[in-house]
């Protein structure tokens, strides 16, 4: 607790999290309290919400606020705790000097069953991985949030690429069932998703132009496809797919039409291929990779700079390959479903989509038009790349890391498949290296600068402490799936499901000689835990019954293990 002029305090519980307060200390019969929340501070210590405000280009800020008033009654034993609202925060900010004793924060979120541990010997990775799971706890309160304080919205883009993530930390299978019917009881007639559910525009019941023009983006409303087969492949959930195939047929339909009906202004509509490329309508795109810098050291946004060249940027890069990745989804849907017709017609239709975007976004050399690091991991990770062309494509994504100082420049969509493709490519120790940067953009970086949740922009907090954008959005987080998928080396054998098969094969680096953790999965818990110790890699697992493992070391030697305890110990 810090006293400021004036009487007032803060108060700095160490964690940004979502929840509220309890306050005992409330002053005689009439005094008044008020109560702000924040996620930062300014230079000299007071509570700062202004990297929140709500800002238009052309228009004046909307000023951000998390306020709570109470005036005592004087009753012996009275306590404030509000009931009925949340906040995301770290501080809070009394307008009166109180107790430090008198003031407790309460953590709100709903009550998901944690299903996994992580612990490895790099203390920064254990931190980051405990930020990522914070951030998700403080979005995950009734629905699957953007951030806990000026939003607050379902967002379907971050859950999109968050699910995989959530789904090894929590039992999330009821909880993303409950949302995925607010998505589907926003969907528009049309077959659109929404950018988030439940829909705070309404645009069902109510006329929205700009909603409207804004509504319908690959890697939004692919959710509607893409978070119920991530729950089927972890557990086993046939109910979550017939729920929501006619959602996940609409919404692919719609994305369809929309690619054979409009072209980008760029483009001809006259070549063969070209009816599968969407391009034709509003996507996000990759959205928030790192800010380039002015001349004068300043970030430059491209949306605030220039709001309509970003609006009508050709993004039908990634818009055709999220077109491939829910087409070829659906028709394994089909499949799963017994759907025999549907799943064939989407497989020969997704290898259509397929086919358009190698034609119109790859070259020989393997170098795709965009020429980002997000366009080729979205490539490599979607599987667009043929096999004959993934090491030259991997090569070229290592070659941009390179010329960026070694350093990420993913956004949204690719951020959490970065660290994967360049281990799976051959590149481990590029990856390690992207993991293990501290200087911007990187996930360290935000650790070094304070951060307990994930932030936002790469850049949430500057070096001069100014902050930007909100500093609990867990989006970027989903980095910690490769913690537990390469560093422990624990995952889901391709064609699994439920986790009857699984797969052990760590991924060690120099700067981590240890890790160990668990899984809860539906066929009870796996225990992995690995050390290089005098040049020998020694492996232990355990293996539940109902599963089957690979154990797979670093040199290829694999052994099959079933239910019960392996222990192996090889050369590194």
């Amino acid at each position: 607790m810090t006293r400021l002029d004036g009487g007032a305090c803060v108060v700095d519980f160490g964690q940004n999290a979502s929840g509220w307060i309890t306050l005992t200390d409330l002053g005689p019969s009439g005094t008044r309290t008020v109560i702000d929340h924040g996620e930062h501070l300014d230079p000299a210590g007071d509570l700062t919400t202004s990297h929140l405000d709500s800002r238009r280009p052309g228009e004046a800020p909307i000023p951000f606020v998390q306020r709570d008033e109470v005036v005592s009654s004087g009753r012996p034993g009275e306590v404030f705790e509000p009931r009925h609202t949340v906040h995301g925060f770290r501080y809070a900010r009394l307008s009166r000097h109180v107790d430090p004793a008198s003031v407790t924060m309460r953590v709100v979120h709903t009550d998901l069953r944690p299903t996994a541990t992580f612990a490895c010997s790099h203390d920064d990775l254990n931190r980051l991985h405990e930020a990522a799971r914070w951030s998700f706890r403080g979005n995950a309160v009734d629905l699957p949030t953007d951030c806990p304080t000026r939003e607050r919205l379902g967002w379907t883009g971050d859950y999109q690429i968050f699910a995989p993530t959530a789904a090894r930390l929590f039992d999330v299978d009821g909880f993303s069932r409950k949302w995925l019917r607010s998505v589907r009881d926003d969907q528009l007639a049309d077959g659109r998703v929404v950018n988030s559910s439940p829909d705070p525009n309404r645009l069902k019941t109510h006329d929205d132009p700009m909603a409207e023009a804004i509504t319908g983006s690959a890697g939004w409303g692919d959710a509607v496809v893409l978070v119920p087969w991530v729950l089927y492949e972890t557990y086993g959930d046939t109910l979550v797919l017939a729920e929501n195939w006619p959602a996940m047929r609409r919404w692919v339909e719609w994305a369809l039409a929309t690619a054979r009906d409009t072209r980008h202004s760029s483009r001809t509509g006259k070549l063969p291929h070209e009816r599968y490329l969407w391009d034709g309508s509003f996507h996000w795109g990759e959205w928030l990779e790192p800010k380039r810098r002015a001349p004068d050291g300043t970030l430059v946004d491209p949306v605030m700079s220039d709001p309509i060249a970003w609006y009508t940027a050709d993004k039908g890069e990634v818009g055709t390959a999220y077109l491939y990745r829910s087409t070829r989804t659906i028709a394994a849907v089909a499949g799963v479903l017994g759907h025999a017709e549907d799943a064939a017609r989407y497989r020969e239709t997704a290898r259509r989509v397929r086919d358009a975007w190698r034609t119109e976004f790859l070259d020989a050399g393997g170098r795709t038009g965009a020429g980002t690091q997000a366009s080729y991991v979205r490539a490599l990770a979607f599987g667009l790349v043929p096999p004959e062309l993934r090491e030259k494509a991997a090569r070229h994504l290592v070659d941009l890391i390179g010329a960026a100082g070694g350093h990420l420049g993913t956004g949204f969509l690719s951020t959490a498949d970065l660290l994967p493709v360049l281990a799976d490519t051959g590149h481990a120790d590029v990856a390690y290296a992207v993991l293990l940067r501290r200087t911007s953009p990187s996930w360290l970086g935000m650790l070094d600068r304070g951060a307990t949740t994930i932030w936002e922009d790469w850049d949430g907090v500057a070096d001069d402490g100014t902050a930007t954008a909100s500093l609990n959005h867990y989006s970027k987080g989903a980095v910690v799936r490769f913690l537990h998928t390469h560093t422990l080396g624990l995952r889901q054998a391709p064609g699994s499901v439920a986790w009857e098969s699984f797969v052990v094969a760590p991924v060690p680096d120099a700067a981590v000689t240890w890790a160990e953790g668990t899984f809860d999965g539906p066929q009870g818990r796996i225990a992995v835990a690995w050390r290089v110790a005098d040049g020998r890699l020694t492996i232990a697992a355990d293996v539940p019954g109902g599963s089957r493992a690979d154990i797979r070391f670093p040199d290829g030697t694999t052994f099959s293990a079933g239910p019960g305890h392996f222990s192996r110990s090889r050369p590194l």
